[in-house]
């Protein structure tokens, strides 16, 4: 599948045990956004997020605040190369 638009995002802040994961696959299905999210043991959250530009960068802006009990701090977006497989998924801790 050919998405216009792949980034992957490093979160900062409080954004584990706020059920950010949760909530980022479900805003990614309703904007109907491929891709994954993880926890990660730094304390980070990271997502790879792959569709239609505007719906990407509607995400991207969406994860700058997070669910209602997160507290992000800073997004890092990056270009990703690899496309993921269709749908959106949590994977394991990395």
């Amino acid at each position: 599948m050919s998405h216009e638009r792949q980034v992957r995002l490093r979160i900062h802040g409080k954004v584990q045990g706020v059920w950010y994961r949760a909530w980022t696959q479900e805003e990614a299905r309703e904007l109907g956004i491929d891709g994954w999210v993880r926890n990660r043991k730094d304390g980070t959250v990271e997502a790879v997020l792959a569709g239609r530009a505007e719906d990407v960068e509607r995400l991207v802006a969406l994860c700058r605040s997070g669910p209602p009990l997160a507290g992000v701090t800073r997004v890092e977006v990056a270009t990703e190369k690899e496309a993921p497989p269709p749908g959106f998924v949590q994977r394991p801790t990395l």
